[in-house]
């Protein structure tokens, strides 16, 4: 019997429901990888390694992610928005979770029943966070976010004495961090990297004083643990890094790191193309003689992006072949000249032989888009030591 889901369905639940073959076009994830890098950044830092899974663990798949690092004993999670973290502890897992974006203050009471960390970003914050838990009767526990450089969120560095002074009166509320953000840790001139780490210290040295007592200290992220010592303190936090994509080309070599995702599909369609005749919308590629052309059924709406419209590669039977014409919604095509590929050939897009570093620089962008842009139709897959594991 057909299946018909209901009215009130809504389309991710209706794509969980199992076909009796996946979908060609599929994300296989290597939780070995991931452990291994994870050993890897902490062996570097020497200190505590916060596991960023924000973004769906960049595109990873943030549940069982989060499983198989809490289950290895990591000690702290790193999310963007509420919503991650409630995931997190939905599965069980208590491991100490900090949200980093700015905070809705009519969630606050959602992060004190689930023990969530907050970013304590401004005096105003602050004091709505004491006043929550005062009234839930639990304790809040926050780091307190300093804008160094990044003018994104948090206090400013040369007006952050309010906000610790606030932090000292704050009776239900725990400080259990001082953090802020490296806006520019990737780059091959670490001045300003260095710069905000001076201000750091600044700023960390007038919060002991003012607490009593020192915080937590934060500051590293992945490219940082990679190039610059100086900004280790007690935690780093690692995103990207953490699932086997370099920061920047010049810190190749510095940490062995294993790409932990496979992005694949397969060619569903063959056909020669003759001269004049052009491909996809908008007729932006013509070839000047016959080829050979296949289909792959991923697109945009994949998170493949559309940015790589007759500039991405993929990799076919070894071989690395352009995309030609536009990216289309759902389908892209491959001018494999007078090569060979048959309907079923498995095509490459992110993984061994196509790094997601090279990706993001043919479509002029950055690993993290790519990795995080894939869509949740398409199917994840995971495996230990070429076993697979059910999500």
């Amino acid at each position: 019997m057909p299946f018909t889901p209901p009215d009130s369905m809504d389309l991710l639940t209706a794509l969980s429901v199992p076909a009796s073959q996946p979908r060609p076009t599929r994300v296989d994830v290597d939780l070995d990888a991931i452990e291994h890098n994870y050993n890897a950044l902490q062996a570097c830092s020497g200190v505590p390694v916060m596991a960023v899974l924000k973004a769906n663990a960049y595109g990873h798949g943030i549940g069982v992610v989060a499983k198989h690092l809490a289950a290895r004993g990591v000690s702290h999670f790193g999310v963007a928005y509420l919503e991650e973290a409630l995931l997190i502890r939905a599965l069980g897992i208590t491991t100490p979770t900090l949200v980093f974006g700015g905070v809705v203050t009519e969630q606050i009471p959602d992060f004190l029943k689930h023990d969530i960390q907050l970013a304590a970003s401004s005096v105003e914050k602050l004091e709505h966070i004491n006043r929550e838990a005062s009234t839930l009767g639990v304790r809040a526990k926050v780091h307190l976010k300093i804008d160094t450089g990044m003018e994104r969120i948090g206090t400013h560095y040369y007006s952050c004495g309010p906000l610790f002074d606030a932090a000292a009166r704050c009776s239900d509320c725990d400080v259990v961090g001082i953090y802020s953000h490296l806006a520019n840790a990737d780059a091959s001139d670490l001045a300003h990297a260095k710069l905000q780490v001076r201000r750091f210290e600044d700023c960390v040295s007038a919060a002991t004083d003012r607490l009593g007592r020192q915080p937590t200290r934060h500051l590293a992220n992945s490219a940082a643990i990679l190039a610059l010592d100086s900004a280790h303190y007690d935690l780093v936090r690692s995103g990207q890094a953490l699932y086997g994509a370099l920061p920047a080309a010049h810190l190749a070599g510095r940490v062995e790191l294993k790409p932990a995702m496979q992005w694949q599909s397969k060619v569903v369609y063959f056909k020669v193309v003759k001269p004049g005749h052009p491909v996809s919308y908008g007729s932006t590629w013509v070839s000047d003689t016959n080829t050979r052309v296949v289909t792959v059924p991923v697109g945009y709406a994949d998170g493949y992006p559309r940015s790589l419209s007759n500039r991405g590669e993929v990799v076919i039977r070894g071989k690395r072949y352009p995309v030609i014409g536009r990216v289309c919604m759902d389908q892209i095509m491959i001018d494999i000249g007078d090569g060979e590929a048959w309907n079923g050939d498995t095509v490459t897009l992110v993984g061994d032989d196509m790094p997601v570093s090279e990706v993001a620089r043919n479509a002029d962008t950055i690993a993290h888009d790519i990795l995080s842009s894939i869509s949740a139709r398409v199917p994840r897959f995971y495996h230990r030591s070429g076993t697979p594991v059910s999500p």
